[in-house]
C-alpha cells in the first residue's frame, strides 16, 4: 500500500488546476475553521447564552437543507468564475462583522453566518463539478482523499490557531484573517485554466428566452442553434442517456428543457440519484452512517464521564478522530481504485460501527482506539459516495445532483445529533451505543447493492459520463 500511495498521489499533484483547488481549499479552509470556533465564543462573551452560541452552528448548517436548490446555480454559469465570485463575496461581506461590538449586534453575526453557509453549499457544488471536469476520472478518488486529508488536518491547526488569535486580539482579527483567506482562495481559482462547457441549463434558458420572443413558444417548437438543441435526461439501461427535444412531443410530457418548470430543472439531480442503480445505494448509505455518526457523537461526553475525565477531555479525542481521517484521506484514493466505492464504503461502515460499539468499554485506550478507527472509517464512506455521483453523472447535471448528495449525505447527522442528545438522557450509554453498533453494522449492507447492480463506468470514458 505504501508503494501505491507513492506512485498515485503525485500523478494527481502534477496536474495544476488539481494543486491550484486543494490550495485553495487549504487557504480558505484555515480562516473557515478558525471562525467556526471563534464565532461560537464570541456571541458567548457577548451574550453569555449558551443557547445564542450554539445557534452559530445553527445559522452555518441550515442551508445545507437547501443544497438542490442553491446548487442549481453551479450548473447555471461557468463554474470557474462562479468559484471566484463565491470566495470574492464572503471576503466582502465578512468586514460587517467588525462592527459587533454588543449584545444588540449579534443578529448580524447570525445573518452573516447563514449567508456564508449558503455561499459554502454553492462552492461545494461548484467545486465539485469544476474537478470532475478538470480531474481524470481515475484520479477523482486521489482528489477527493487529499481533500478530505487537507480539511480535516486543518481542524487540528486552525481552531486552536483561531481560539489565540481571539484571546491575544479579539474577534476583528479572526474576522479579518478569513476575510484575507477567501481573497487568497479566489486568486487561487482564478489561476485555474481547465476548460469547461457553456452551461447546458443556461444555454436552454436563453434560447427558451429567445424563442419566446420570437413567437414560436406558442407553437411548442425548441429553438436550435449553432448545431445544438435543448435536451433533457431519461435512464436506458441504468445509465443516463441525453436527448434532444422534438417539438410538441417531449414538451406535451414535459420532459422538454425550457418547458420544464424551475422546481422540475432543480429535483432533476435528485431524481438522478434516485434512479441511479449505483449512485442511490451509496447516498443512502452515506445519509444511514451520518445519521448514526450524530448519535454516535451526541453520546460523547457521557464515555467521558464513564471514563472519569472532565468534559476537556473531548478535545484528546477530537484530535485523535482527526488524525485518523487524515490518513484514511491519504490512503482512500489508492484503496478506491482497488476495492471499488461499494467495498470501500462498506468497509468503511463496518469500522465504525464496531468502533461505536465498543466505545461502550470504561476504558482510555480504548476509548482513544475507536475515535481513530471511526474517524478513518467515516471518511472511506463519504469519499467513495461523493468519488461515485462525480464519476456517474453528467455534466449537465453535477452541479444539482452534488449538491443534493451533500444535503442527503450531510444533513442527517444533525438529525442524529438531536436524537442522540434525548436518547442519552434516558438510556445507559452503554447500552445505547452497543444497540448503534448493530444498528450502524446493519447499514452496511447497503453499499453491497451498488455492487450487485451493473457498473457502467468501466465501458466508457469520463467524456460519456461528462459529455463536453
Amino acid at each position: 500500500m505504501k508503494h501505491t500511495v507513492s506512485r498515485t498521489l503525485p500523478r494527481v499533484l502534477r496536474r495544476r488546476d488539481a494543486c491550484l483547488c486543494l490550495a485553495a481549499v487549504l487557504v480558505s479552509g484555515f480562516g473557515t475553521s478558525a471562525l467556526w470556533l471563534v464565532a461560537g465564543v464570541w456571541v458567548k462573551d457577548l451574550t453569555g447564552s449558551d443557547g445564542l452560541a450554539a445557534l452559530c452552528l445553527l445559522a452555518l448548517w441550515a442551508p445545507t437543507a437547501a443544497g438542490p436548490v442553491l446548487g442549481a446555480l453551479a450548473d447555471t454559469v461557468r463554474r470557474g468564475p462562479l468559484l471566484i465570485g463565491l470566495h470574492l463575496l464572503p471576503a466582502a461581506l465578512l468586514p460587517v462583522l467588525t462592527t459587533v461590538d454588543s449584545p444588540g449586534r449579534v443578529w448580524l453575526v447570525f445573518a452573516v453566518l447563514f449567508v456564508y453557509g449558503a455561499v459554502g453549499v454553492v462552492q461545494d457544488a461548484a467545486e465539485s463539478a469544476f474537478v470532475a471536469g478538470a480531474v481524470p476520472a481515475s484520479l477523482l478518488g486521489e482528489f477527493n482523499g487529499l481533500r478530505m486529508t487537507v480539511s480535516e488536518g486543518l481542524k487540528l491547526v486552525a481552531p486552536p490557531a483561531g481560539a489565540v488569535l481571539y484571546g491575544a486580539y479579539g474577534a476583528d482579527a479572526v474576522v479579518l484573517l478569513d476575510a484575507v483567506s477567501f481573497v487568497l482562495a479566489a486568486g487561487l481559482y482564478a489561476c485555474l485554466r481547465a476548460p469547461e462547457r457553456s452551461p447546458a441549463l443556461g444555454r436552454v434558458r436563453k434560447v427558451a428566452s429567445s424563442a419566446r420572443r420570437a413567437g414560436r413558444a406558442a407553437s411548442g417548437a425548441c429553438s436550435r442553434r449553432a448545431g445544438w438543441a435543448p435536451a433533457y435526461w431519461l435512464y436506458a439501461g441504468g445509465r443516463p442517456v441525453r436527448r434532444e427535444c422534438v417539438p410538441g412531443v417531449e414538451r406535451q410530457a414535459g420532459l422538454c428543457g425550457h418547458d420544464l418548470g424551475e422546481r422540475v430543472r432543480i429535483a432533476e439531480g435528485a431524481r438522478h440519484l434516485w434512479r441511479h442503480p449505483r449512485l442511490r445505494p451509496l447516498v443512502l448509505a452515506g445519509g444511514a452512517t451520518m445519521l448514526c455518526a450524530g448519535v454516535n457523537g451526541a453520546a460523547l461526553y457521557a464515555v467521558i464521564d464513564a471514563l472519569g475525565h472532565a468534559p476537556a477531555y473531548a478535545g484528546v479525542l477530537y484530535a485523535v478522530q482527526g488524525a485518523g481521517s487524515v490518513v484514511a484521506g491519504l490512503l482512500a484514493g489508492p484503496a478506491l481504485r482497488r476495492l471499488g466505492a461499494d467495498r470501500l464504503a462498506g468497509y468503511g461502515i463496518a469500522v465504525t460501527a464496531v468502533a461505536a460499539g465498543l466505545r461502550a468499554v470504561p476504558s482510555d485506550a480504548v476509548a482513544l482506539l475507536c475515535s481513530a478507527a471511526i474517524g478513518a472509517g467515516l471518511p472511506c464512506v463519504l469519499i467513495a459516495a461523493f468519488t461515485a455521483v462525480q464519476r456517474e453523472t453528467p455534466d449537465a447535471l453535477l452541479g444539482r445532483t452534488a449538491a443534493t448528495a451533500h444535503t442527503l449525505v450531510l444533513a442527517p447527522n444533525a438529525i442524529g445529533l438531536a436524537v442522540g442528545a434525548a436518547l442519552v438522557e434516558v438510556v445507559d450509554v452503554a447500552v445505547l451505543l452497543a444497540a448503534l453498533g448493530v444498528v450502524w453494522a446493519a447499514s452496511a449492507a447497503l453499499p453491497r447493492q451498488s455492487a450487485a447492480s451493473p457498473s457502467r463506468t468501466a465501458d466508457r470514458s469520463s467524456s460519456d459520463a461528462n459529455p463536453a
